[in-house]
This record gives structure tokens, sequence and C-alpha cells, in this order.
């Protein structure tokens, strides 16, 4: 588990760094979510948005997965924006598991 949670760190690290670059706000990831039964959730607090994310005993592109669309939907994105930030969140988080 302390690998999952090193690699979650990393991504959301990753996913925040790709985020400012595209002038994309920048959501709180967390894990566990706080409610029994789900994969993921999302909360929103004005202009804050908390994503939380299960990580244990789930495959890691599920959770990868939900993480980059956590960003999309922080950013209210549709159509070729999304696909345009979609595409580069995903390769900074794949540089960064190359990397790791």
């Amino acid at each position: 588990m302390e690998v999952k949670t090193y690699r979650f760190a990393e991504t959301v690290r990753a996913l925040g760094r790709a985020s400012r670059h595209l002038a994309l706000g920048v959501p709180v990831f967390r894990s566990p979510p706080g409610l029994l039964g789900v994969q993921r959730s999302i909360r929103r607090n004005g202009e804050n948005v908390v994503i939380s994310i299960a990580v244990k005993e789930r495959p890691w592109g599920a959770v990868l997965a939900d993480m980059v669309e956590g960003v999309i939907v922080t950013n209210e994105l549709s159509g070729s924006r999304a696909d345009i930030a979609r595409s580069a969140l995903w390769r900074a988080i794949d540089s960064e598991e190359l990397a790791a």
C-alpha cells in the first residue's frame, strides 16, 4: 500500500504542474472517499474542489483515469478543450510513471 500511496502523491504533483501549465484550476486530491461504497467522489465548496479517490484494491490505471477526469470535471471542460487538456494530463503522468 505504501507504494501506491507514494505513486498517488507523485501523480498529484505531476497533475498539479501540468494543470497550472495549462492555466487550469487544480483540485485537491485525497484518498479514500469519505462515502462508503464509492470509488470516487467530488465535492465543491465555492471555488475549491476536492476529488476523493479509492486507491486500495483497484487497478492503478483506474486510479489514474479518475485523477485525470477529476481535473477535467473540476474545470468544467468539454469538447476539444477537454480532449486537449486530457491528452496533456495523460502525457504528464505518463512521463512521471516512466521516471519512477
